[in-house]
């Protein structure tokens, strides 16, 4: 019976590991165009532990795979953030903004309607 018990208690000890590996987690970031998706989804998957990251030019979610483990949300937010993007958690900081393409320049209003009017064509 304590093999069994034991046996039990190294599989389900396996398992949780198991599911860190391959932790999923989205946040929002935001961007407006194409080079923004290629600059975003760079900045996290250079971030340590991240394995997949793919972010929405429509809905900007940046949905992440990652072993978690080896980082966290806060960990990636701060690399999003690095190279000029905001997320919910950290705000890029004015200098990383200002090092995007001026198409890229998401605080602005009129960068913003421009996109949106060429998303329409």
């Amino acid at each position: 019976m304590k093999q069994i018990i034991t046996i039990f208690a190294l599989f389900l000890m396996n398992i949780t590991f198991a599911q860190d590996k391959n932790a999923r987690a989205s946040m929002e970031v935001d961007g407006v165009c194409g080079m923004c998706k290629e600059r975003i989804e760079l900045a996290a998957i250079k971030t340590k532990g991240v394995k997949s990251a793919v972010w929405s030019i429509d809905t900007h979610q940046l949905d992440l795979i990652y072993d978690a483990r080896k980082t966290n949300l806060d960990s990636v937010a701060k690399h999003v953030a690095a190279v000029g993007h905001d997320t919910k958690a950290i705000k890029a900081t004015e200098e990383a903004y200002l090092s995007v393409h001026t198409c890229c320049r998401y605080r602005d209003d009129e960068v913003q309607k421009e996109h949106q009017e060429e998303n329409k064509n």
